[in-house]
């Protein structure tokens, strides 16, 4: 790869299902040109505020905001009134910093930064993490040439004139532990163990329904070990709730996340893409219960799992304890079947994505 400096700017972020995702691309693009500047765009409504400066990485913030607010007028008009507000500052970071490539990883500023930049002519592309793409990148996908997308599925919904599916860019930490840990290799004694997560804020949902299924099953209690990370408004409930029940581990927040994934036999989680790859990765039988939302773009990434038959869904609206439980024993008593689907999961699990979306970019802005 060319040693030629160039500059890339990546907008986006809210969460850090876009920004975790959108660091790694960084990361590889700097891996394999060390020459190359990268600045990111966000808002100060969003994590990357945090996240992004603690990675190394320059951060620009912006105005701009969500429009899918389910009925609620007011925060529709404020955000309407910031868009072009966000869209002039875009214009003269733009003209500023001079980027080679901008690529728009979804979020609020992601919209913004994407049509300055093709007011003023600029490389563009969107990344999109979902098999049902939210709103705003389907609307940009019409004018910008090339979309980066973690699912197949995601295919039929964007208009760009070139679609690449790669799978999703895992964390460093998360992909070299991966690669060492893609098949699960059991010592006789090891406890069935479930790892629960409902993202960095948590689920009082996903809390309630593990912690009530594992007090109505004392009997369990020797043959299992869970691990919950709880988020930080529930822990002190959910503490109070297991009583110190000594086959559970209560966490605010998982930090070593990768220690974790390697010992679970099966994960009770959100939708979320980010999940769902990293569990892929290493081969985690996921039990997924879809975030309700406008789009359902979570309900159908977990669609897109059980389809291969690597995963289960549950819906929030109608979850069905009785089959909950059924999961959870045939997952304990079958482990064939829990190998096959590990197996599944493992033949879709993304193979250094990031490092592919990287080459993509770097390979189009030396030509």
């Amino acid at each position: 790869m060319s040693d030629k400096k160039i500059k890339v700017i990546i907008a986006g972020g809210g969460t850090g299902g876009h920004i975790y995702p959108a660091l790694s691309i960084a990361d590889a693009i700097k891996m394999k040109n060390p020459a190359s500047e990268i600045l990111f765009i966000g808002t100060p409504i969003g994590l990357e505020s945090k996240i992004v400066p603690k990675a190394g990485y320059k951060l620009e913030l912006i105005q701009s905001g969500k429009l899918n607010f389910s009925g609620q007028i007011l925060n529709k008009i404020k955000t309407l009134v910031k868009i072009p507000i966000g869209l002039i500052q875009s214009i003269f970071i733009i003209l500023r910093f001079k980027p080679d490539y901008v690529l728009g990883v979804g979020g609020y500023a992601s919209a913004p930064t994407l049509l300055a930049a093709k007011l003023l002519c600029c490389r563009t592309a969107i990344w999109e993490p979902n098999a049902h793409p939210g709103m705003a990148n389907r609307i940009l996908s019409q004018i910008v040439q090339k979309a980066f997308l973690v699912f197949e599925e995601g295919r039929k919904y964007i208009k760009s004139k070139e679609t690449l599916v790669f799978g999703m860019p895992l964390r460093s930490e998360i992909e070299k532990f991966a690669l060492e840990s893609t098949q699960h290799s059991r010592s006789g004694d090891h406890l069935f163990t479930i790892l629960c997560f409902g993202g960095s804020q948590g689920s009082v949902f996903l809390n309630d329904q593990l912690s009530e299924f594992i007090l109505k099953h004392p009997e369990l209690h020797s043959k299992i070990r869970i691990y919950h990370q709880t988020g930080s408004l529930d822990y002190q409930r959910m503490l109070q709730k297991y009583n110190g029940l000594s086959c559970v581990q209560v966490f605010e927040y998982i930090y070593d996340m990768p220690q974790y994934y390697k010992q679970a036999d099966l994960l009770f989680c959100r939708g979320g893409a980010s999940t769902l790859a990293e569990a892929a990765a290493f081969g985690v039988v996921p039990m997924v219960v879809p975030l309700p939302a406008a789009d359902d773009h979570q309900q159908k990434n977990a669609e897109a799992l059980v389809k291969q038959n690597a995963g289960f869904m549950f819906l929030q609206k109608q979850f069905d304890h009785e089959q909950f439980k059924k999961v959870i024993l045939q997952m304990m008593q079958e482990p064939e079947l829990r190998k096959q689907i590990s197996t599944n999961l493992s033949q879709i699990a993304p193979r250094e994505a990031s490092g592919q979306i990287a080459q993509n970019i770097l390979a189009e802005v030396v030509l």
